[in-house]
């Protein structure tokens, strides 16, 4: 086997895809598994697909598979150009419009197809970078990313430390001592991954923090990857703003620097399809992207019917409304059923998913107690969370739940079962404190000079009731 082959920069063996593993051997299903584990590990969005089958019902001339559409068959089953089908990448072109409210346009030539975000992310890291070359990325970042941009190319990640101090949002210090610390380790930094909307944090960032990273990208003259994967899945307040938006607007840029990775994987729920975007301003990129795209071409097939749908202008004016209402109702049934039990979340408005509190339920704040409360929770409550050391977060407690990958009864169920095992967390706390209080009034009749005044002070080592709200 090669050195690449076996190398442990999968990234793999982590409790981000162990999570998936326990799943996977004992899934939960109402009816013939009802115990089985929950999948709250998997971003996937879900909750539109009936809109979708209707359209595809009232739109039988969209696949080559059907007798309205057979007369296609031909054409779409022969070897296609690299570029795509025309009429794909103008589709994808318009519904990239349309998730940035129509305030930028994009340029079809400039869209380079791949196999879903995954490819594309990778095919960027070897258009940008050689073996040995490093990206910068604020934390917590997507868990897979050690695998999907370094295992096969050869790249490093460095991190740029963020904090829940100010919700984890990315600030130029801190980029700067990144960048810094690199340069005397030697380390030839090519660029800064940022991921907007967020995953795992679901968050978007704001017009001033973009503009602020776009001229630092500048100033050290090194790329801009902005993985817009989660952009339509926006359902409250500020709304999505696109790199795009931010450097149009800007008097000096480089635009040769930024590079845009999109997929209809999260904002359509279409993963299965495999449908991954590199949208650069760089033309060189562009060329050379598409010569690797061969690698993870998009199946003409798929290309055939996703045309046909993304150009319906109404269908996905409609499909956007409707997947953001049901995210927003989704979001807040779940994070108010959490609130309920003492459980905060990070204020959030986009993703599918939720970056849970839960460091007041740690017996020490340490990763290896994170560890501990993660493997409760997957093999115990029986539910797939993610931990957040998976994502590189600084701060050991925050975890990441999805919740748009399953129906409301099956959110129900998980809501259930957190609510139990907080209620047997408070109980242990309650009997242990209880306990406390019985050996220290039952020791005073011995010796009354051991009890000290400050024993049962608030810095005493007793376990915090896990109802209680970390700030």
């Amino acid at each position: 086997m090669s050195k690449m082959a076996v190398n442990e920069k999968h990234g793999e063996n982590s409790p981000y895809f162990d999570g998936w593993k326990a799943y996977e051997r004992d899934p939960f299903h109402p009816t013939t598994n009802p115990h089985g584990v929950i999948q709250m590990g998997l971003a996937e969005n879900q909750l539109c697909f009936d809109v979708v089958e209707e359209w595809i019902r009232n739109n039988p001339m969209a696949s080559i598979c059907t007798p309205q559409g057979l007369c296609h068959f031909r054409d779409i089953a022969n070897f296609q150009d690299y570029h795509g089908l025309p009429h794909f990448r103008n589709g994808v072109a318009k519904l990239m419009s349309k998730v940035r409210g129509g305030r930028v346009k994009f340029d079809a030539d400039r869209i380079v197809m791949s196999g879903g975000a995954t490819g594309a992310n990778e095919l960027l890291m070897f258009c940008l970078a050689d073996p040995g070359d490093a990206f910068l990325i604020p934390t917590p970042y997507y868990a897979a990313y050690d695998r999907d941009l370094c295992w096969r190319t050869g790249v490093q990640i460095i991190p740029v430390h963020c904090d829940s101090s100010n919700n984890f949002m990315i600030t130029r210090a801190a980029l700067e001592a990144a960048y810094k610390k690199a340069q005397e380790d030697n380390i030839n930094v090519k660029g800064l991954i940022i991921t907007n909307p967020s995953n795992p944090l679901g968050i978007t960032l704001d017009k001033e923090t973009l503009k602020s990273l776009v001229s630092f990208i500048n100033e050290k003259n090194i790329h801009l990857v902005c993985d817009e994967i989660y952009g339509a899945t926006v359902f409250n307040t500020p709304n999505f703003v696109s790199v795009s938006e931010i450097i149009q607007d800007m008097e000096f840029c480089n635009k040769n620097l930024i590079h845009i990775v999109y997929s209809l994987s999260k904002d359509m729920g279409f993963p299965g399809l495999r449908v991954g975007i590199v949208y650069s301003y760089n033309d060189t990129v562009v060329n050379c992207g598409r010569k690797m795209s061969s690698f993870g071409l998009v199946s003409s097939q798929t290309q055939h019917m996703l045309a046909a749908m993304l150009s319906d202008d109404e269908f996905v004016e409609i499909f956007l409304a409707e997947s953001s209402r049901r995210l927003g109702k989704r979001h807040r049934f779940f994070t108010e059923g959490l609130e309920k039990m003492g459980i905060t979340c990070l204020p959030s408005n986009a993703g599918l998913f939720c970056w849970m509190n839960l460091r007041s339920m740690l017996k020490e704040q340490t990763f290896e107690s994170e560890m501990m409360l993660w493997r409760v929770i997957v093999n115990e409550v029986k539910l797939n969370v993610s931990p957040g050391s998976s994502f590189n977060c600084l701060e050991p407690g925050w975890f990441r739940v999805c919740f748009a990958n399953m129906d409301d009864e099956t959110v129900e169920v998980a809501l259930k079962r957190i609510q139990t095992f907080v209620g047997k967390e408070t109980d242990k706390a309650v009997k242990h404190r209880q306990s406390n209080l019985r050996v220290s009034f039952s020791s005073r009749r011995f010796d009354e000079a051991v009890m000290s005044p400050h024993m049962m002070s608030p810095h005493s080592p007793i376990p915090r009731s896990p109802l209680v709200k970390a700030t």
